[in-house]
C-alpha cells in the first residue's frame, strides 16, 4: 500500500490489471474493442465518456496495427489494461521487433493508412496523457497509452 505523508493511500475498488490475448487476425479488432468496453463497464470505472471513447479508439488502432504489421512474426497480441491512481493504461504487445512511429501529416497525403499512431498520439495528448513504444523482454514491442480517468 502506498503512503501519502502519514496517511496510507488505499487502492480504489476498481484498481487492477487485466490481460487477454487475441489472434492477429482482422476479427480481433472489434472483439478486443468490445472486450475492453465490457471490462470498463463491469469494473464500474469512474471514466469520463470522452476518455472512454478515446480509449476504445486507441485499442482499435493498436490491435489493427498488430494485425496489419506484426502477424507474420506474432500470431497473437497481448492486450493489458492497468488502472491505478486515477489513470488507465492500455498496452498492446506483439512479438515483432519493429518499433513504429507516428507519421506526420503534411496535408498532401491522401491515403487512408499509416495514421493509426498519429491518431493515438492526438487522442492521448488531448486527454492530458502520454504514450510510447517499448521493447519487450522477448524482443517484440509493446505500444501503450496512459490516460487520466477524468479529463485534465
Amino acid at each position: 500500500m502506498e503512503s501519502r505523508g502519514s496517511v496510507p493511500v488505499r487502492p480504489q475498488s476498481y484498481d487492477g490489471v487485466w490481460r487477454f490475448t487475441v489472434p492477429t487476425i482482422e476479427i480481433s479488432v472489434p472483439r478486443a474493442r468490445r472486450a475492453v468496453r465490457d471490462l470498463l463497464r463491469h469494473q464500474e470505472l469512474p471514466l469520463h465518456e470522452d476518455i472512454e471513447e478515446g480509449l476504445l479508439l486507441i485499442v482499435s488502432e493498436l490491435v489493427t496495427n498488430a494485425v496489419k504489421h506484426a502477424a507474420v512474426l506474432s500470431p497473437r497480441a497481448a492486450v493489458e489494461i492497468t488502472v491505478r491512481g486515477g489513470w488507465i493504461r492500455l498496452s498492446v504487445a506483439d512479438l515483432h521487433p519493429y518499433r513504429p512511429r507516428a507519421l506526420e501529416t503534411d496535408g498532401a497525403q491522401t491515403g487512408t493508412g499509416g495514421r493509426g499512431l498519429l491518431l493515438v498520439r492526438e487522442i492521448t495528448v488531448a486527454a492530458g496523457g502520454r504514450y510510447d513504444v517499448e521493447q519487450t523482454a522477448g524482443g517484440g514491442k509493446a505500444v501503450w497509452a496512459e490516460l487520466p480517468l477524468k479529463p485534465v
